[in-house]
């Protein structure tokens, strides 16, 4: 045998015995067998580099090192997904999938959600080619070189793959693994590490590949995403994933009604810590694919899956008093200081009260013994108050009628929970919350500007709104506390680099109330301009997709302000991205201007995703179900009964896709 046949087939043969211990876990050889055969290939490598490949077993003890995680597009959205906590919720979600599906017999995947970091890797030719963060669902940072690391990732597939194709994942950190490394932290005398999630997650972010090599982290793959794949359910995608290569947890079910589905949630609600992971819950997806396409998304969520969330974990614990922060729209949270307790695998000192109505309700009072849950096992909330534990003098809470940091009197307006600071311009959380925003990476992307330095900047009064950041100078940085001139030049240049940043980004960065991130999308495709958007009325403004009258009055009045004119005045001549560039600009025509399609069923010539997309540039809306407001359905194959059934009771025109092409053509 020749040298890289030899090679060839040591690679061969060590993929298969990780495949076999960390995905089956049936290793067929012992582990000091392994290392041997490792180090053969190690040592064969390293004698003939021309036989170099980056996918050979010996490239996953790491060495890449990583100074800046480039931000990479999702080719196709990571979705949150939306949550429910009882049966009713669940039966709710059922029901709503019927009415757009037309009653029909539906089956369902359960899977365990287990706790870490969300991961989307791109195969192509069964190779990994990328793996990316799922960061705010559009774009994410590449750890390609750290997920590799991870002996549960195959980086060559077996089988029948398709040519290109993207799986979604959990990247873990199994609990012995997380208790042997906070053991050797412990022996060295430095802190132990807060929960398995959180190590799992801040791994994926290290520089060196190296380090994240020693770490024993486990990929449990739960999704297939791609164009023409070859499934027709999400269950077969996971048997078809297992037979790839890659580890799909076997605990996945499918089941034939919501019936099925309770059994399911019931019994790992009681067998969850039996697993070596962290688990919080069950995801129900609808097994059809064909009826998940059918049912589609919001602007969040897909409406064919669903998170049960288990019961989170409750502690009690003292209220030692209540602080209230402002935030950047002048909205006052009340928050619990609470006797730091151990809550779901961190130490909890703080929780939300929400607002005074919550305060009012529980009757929350300084010194109480207090009842506290993870909300969605995330951020630590307040539920109620241990009454048995009450001394005789505690007072009844009353809540703040003047600002915090400025002391302007509140105002809470009729319908709304929250009290509100009025002093805009003048109250300093809220001027530092404004520009912190504006700098945040999903608006725009500041380099060498943070949280803190920005307050640094306001407290010497160098900024006192976001446009004065561009007439800033490296000299009047320099001096302030913590700053150098490499970090002043650093800020100074992240600043003239957020110039070239899209228009519907810099709109979400203005902070203006309700417009968030889907929302300054749809306005900037729709306006294409500030100057367009600032003379829309009200009524325009409702017309545009998903935009309701609470967010159009908010629009109203942010260009209604004297000192927002100014600043998007000054904006404009530091040549901020005001408008859509010809280049973003991805507008046909205006022959559909108008009118609402709804798009339903498998085509021929457009995937879903493009029909949508050419509806969109030439001037139409795409529609999620159909109403009297709906002017065309397009229908392609295995159009869904229900939608056929409504648009025929509407008279409304159905039309293929050869309709639509001739109809944008003419």
């Amino acid at each position: 045998m020749d040298i890289f046949s030899k090679i060839q087939a040591l690679r061969e043969e060590l993929n298969q015995h990780n495949y076999n211990y960390y995905v089956l876990d049936n290793p067929t050889i012992s582990d000091y067998e392994f290392d041997i055969k490792l180090k053969e290939l190690q040592e064969l490598e390293a004698k003939h580099p021309e036989y170099f490949d980056e996918n050979s077993p010996t490239q996953r003890v790491g060495g890449a090192i990583t100074k800046n995680f480039q931000t990479v597009q999702h080719e196709h959205r990571m979705y949150s997904l939306d949550n429910s906590y009882s049966k009713e919720d669940l039966l709710d979600w059922e029901a709503r999938a019927q009415k757009i599906l037309g009653n029909v017999p539906m089956e369902y995947t359960c899977e365990l959600k287990y706790d870490g970091a969300s991961i989307s890797i791109t195969y192509e030719n069964g190779i990994l080619k990328r793996a990316v963060t799922r960061g705010d669902g559009f774009q994410g940072d590449d750890v390609t070189n750290n997920i590799k690391t991870i002996k549960a990732v195959p980086i060559k597939l077996k089988g029948d793959f398709p040519e290109k194709f993207d799986i979604r994942g959990e990247i873990i950190l199994p609990f012995a693994g997380f208790e042997k490394m906070n053991q050797e932290l412990i022996e060295i005398g430095e802190t132990p590490y807060a929960n398995p999630r959180n190590t799992a997650s801040g791994s994926l972010k290290l520089q060196d590949s190296t380090e994240v090599a020693k770490r024993p982290l486990d990929c449990l793959l739960y999704s297939l995403i791609g164009n023409n794949l070859p499934i027709k359910t999400h269950f077969e995608g996971l048997e078809k994933a297992r037979q790839w290569g890659f580890k799909v947890p076997v605990q996945s079910r499918l089941v034939k009604s919501m019936d099925e589905v309770l059994e399911f949630i019931s019994y790992w609600d009681k067998h969850r810590h039996e697993m070596p992971y962290e688990t919080d819950g069950v995801v129900v997806k609808i097994n059809d694919l064909h009826q998940q396409e059918e049912l589609g998304y919001t602007a969040k969520s897909p409406r064919w899956a669903i998170a049960y969330k288990f019961k989170a974990e409750q502690v009690s614990t003292r209220l030692n008093s209540i602080s209230y922060q402002v935030g950047r729209t002048g909205a006052i949270t009340p928050v619990a200081n609470l006797e730091p307790v151990q809550l779901a695998g961190t130490v909890v000192k703080r929780a939300s009260l929400h607002n005074a109505d919550q305060i009012e309700k529980l009757d929350i009072r300084i010194n109480d013994e207090v009842f506290v849950e993870k909300g969605g096992e995330i951020i630590p909330k307040i539920v109620g108050v241990d009454l048995s534990k009450r001394k005789a003098d505690s007072e009844v809470t009353k809540y703040i009628t003047h600002c915090p940091e400025c002391q302007t009197e509140l105002v809470r307006k009729e319908g709304e929970a929250q009290h509100y600071c009025p002093n805009y311009y003048g109250c300093p959380p809220q001027i530092i919350g404004r520009i912190q925003h504006y700098i945040t990476r999903k608006a725009m992307d500041i380099e060498g500007l943070g949280g803190e330095t920005v307050a640094l900047l306001f407290n010497n009064g160098l900024v006192a709104n976001y446009a004065d950041l561009y007439e800033l100078k490296k000299e009047q940085i320099i001096p302030l506390e913590r700053m150098a001139e490499k970090s002043a030049e650093n800020l100074i240049n992240g600043i003239e680099k957020s110039k070239t940043v899209p228009f519907e980004r810099v709109l979400y960065a203005l902070g203006i109330r309700y417009v968030g991130e889907t929302v300054a999308k749809k306005l900037a495709k729709h306006y294409k301009s500030i100057d367009n958007l600032a003379a829309a009325s009200l009524s325009e403004l409702i017309l545009v997709d998903e935009i309701g009258e609470k967010i159009a009055q908010s629009v109203i009045e942010f260009f209604d302000d004297k000192e927002n004119k100014a600043i998007i005045e000054r904006l404009k001549q530091y040549g901020i991205q005001l408008e859509i560039s010809a280049e973003q600009d991805t507008t046909v025509s205006d022959k559909l201007l108008g009118k609402t399609f709804v798009v339903s069923g498998v085509f021929a010539k457009f995937s879903r995703d493009d029909l949508k997309k050419a509806i969109e540039d030439n001037g139409g809306k795409v529609g999620s179900s159909i109403s009297a407001k709906t002017h065309f359905v397009v229908a392609g194959e295995n159009m869904g009964p229900a939608k056929l059934e409504k648009a025929n009771q509407l008279g409304i025109p159905i039309i293929s896709e050869d309709d639509f092409i001739v109809m944008i053509h003419e």
